[in-house]
């Protein structure tokens, strides 16, 4: 049952985005994603298990990102420095961390994205109202993919589907990214429980 909600519930995000005139072109996007440079929106993650959790993203880039989640979440994701950490606050110790390049994050937080790069994007099409784009890694693939998909007049991004490589999804649906100023700390790990 809750997949099916899961499943439904996306739907209905995907079929409430704007018309995009056209398909958008690998440069149209990679220069839309390099003016994201600090910008937050809500967030509804449908998760590998079929469970969804909500929050705010923060992102800013090069390679900073924080995912804060709704209660009943206890969780926190900062992208630092390199890396990922993943806390839980319903156990204190240290948190997980995965370097950054080892995920498929790391493509959009680039200091520079060139989804043109050779043997980076897998997949490119429209379906008449969004341009999805699959890419990789193109130096080290088995580390997954993202699948990212944009609206057009004026260029968004909307969803973002990251395949972790061992076949596990999580889809993020954005709530519409804002810019706004954000400081250091706010993804500074350091930070986290003080």
């Amino acid at each position: 049952m809750l997949r099916l909600i899961s499943a439904t519930l996306a739907a209905v995000m995907l079929t409430a985005l704007p018309a995009a005139a056209q398909k958008l072109s690998l440069g149209e996007i990679s220069s839309y994603l390099n003016t994201i440079q600090s910008a937050k929106s809500p967030f509804t993650q449908i998760n590998a298990d079929g469970s969804i959790s909500t929050g705010t993203i923060f992102l800013k880039r090069p390679g900073k990102a924080r995912f804060e989640y709704n209660p009943p979440e206890q969780a926190l994701v900062l992208a630092w420095s390199g890396a990922v950490y993943i806390f839980d606050k319903k156990v204190s110790g240290q948190p997980e961390t995965y370097p950054l390049s080892q995920t498929p994050l790391s493509i959009i937080l680039a200091r520079n994205v060139d989804l043109g790069q050779a043997g980076m994007v897998t997949g490119h099409s429209y379906d008449g109202t969004a341009t999805t784009v699959t890419a990789q890694d193109p130096k080290r693939p088995e580390y997954g993919s993202i699948q990212l998909k944009f609206t057009g007049n004026p260029v968004e991004l909307r969803q973002w589907v990251i395949d972790d490589g061992s076949g596990s999804k999580t889809t993020v649906v954005l709530g519409g990214l804002e810019n706004t100023s954000l400081s250091n700390s706010v993804f500074d790990v350091k930070r986290v429980g003080n």
